[in-house]
């Protein structure tokens, strides 16, 4: 086993040298991964509520950081279309596009704008969605459904290692990195990088989450095996990095 030292590494800054003198494939001209992934021409698509159309999300910010806790327990209360369309805004919501499509603004920050990260959604109790396994597509904000199966939310709970609040939750957030997207840039700094952005995304979530009156706890402790498949992706260019389940709590 390595030592802690080794796996301490990653965190630190002193690869930034080595950076500097390195043949990045930006470097090289090598065209950037485009930072959505495709999906199919006769995919199921769900339109969502638009950015400037959302009425949700009022509290203040003030209190939404006052009240920011992981929950654990969740009302049978669903949350609406509305609702599900602000929390995905808030975490990977574009607000500008540039360079020909290859580069994104969003509404949370990523190490050059290189925003790593897949949205899955598993959907439990959404007002007018169907339950199942979706994708947000951020460039469209619009759903991308997957699949349907009755028996999804105990494998959510047995992905999550027997935490069972995932699988009672509305909806369970999955983020995905493909960690290309990153390494185009950055190479080798670029796994500290995906986790910071990481958390960029996680603590919106929460903030935005308890805007709504609902909640979410952020795990860590997921079996990377079982939940990458059931997202269905090959775990070396794109794996689960991170889950949230959110839901609404009692006033």
């Amino acid at each position: 086993m390595a030592s802690m030292e080794t796996y301490r590494r990653v965190l630190k800054s002193d690869l930034w040298k080595e950076w500097e003198d390195l043949e990045t494939d930006q470097k090289k001209r090598i065209p950037p991964p485009l930072p959505q992934k495709p999906y199919a021409k006769d995919a199921r698509l769900i339109d969502l509520v638009p950015p400037q159309d959302l009425t949700v999300g009022q509290m203040p910010l003030i209190e939404a950081i006052n009240r920011r806790k992981s929950r654990r327990k969740f009302t049978k209360e669903p949350l609406t279309l509305e609702e599900l369309s602000f929390l995905l805004w808030a975490t990977q919501g574009v607000r500008q596009v540039i360079d020909h499509g290859a580069v994104t603004r969003r509404t949370v920050p990523s190490g050059g704008s290189r925003h790593p990260f897949e949205t899955y959604l598993f959907v439990n109790r959404v007002d007018g969605l169907e339950p199942g396994l979706y994708r947000y597509l951020p460039l469209e904000h619009k759903l991308c459904f997957l699949y349907a199966d009755t028996g999804l939310a105990e494998k959510m709970n047995v992905a999550c290692r027997d935490q069972k609040f995932a699988g009672n939750s509305a909806v369970v957030f999955i983020w995905t990195a493909i960690p290309y997207r990153t390494e185009w840039r950055y190479s080798m700094i670029s796994h500290k990088i995906i986790a910071l952005d990481a958390g960029h995304v996680c603590q919106n979530l929460y903030l935005a989450s308890e805007a709504l009156g609902g909640g979410t706890c952020a795990i860590g402790a997921y079996d990377q095996d079982k939940m990458d498949a059931i997202l269905g992706v090959d775990g070396v260019e794109e794996f689960t990095v991170y889950v949230a389940p959110v839901g609404k709590i009692k006033s």
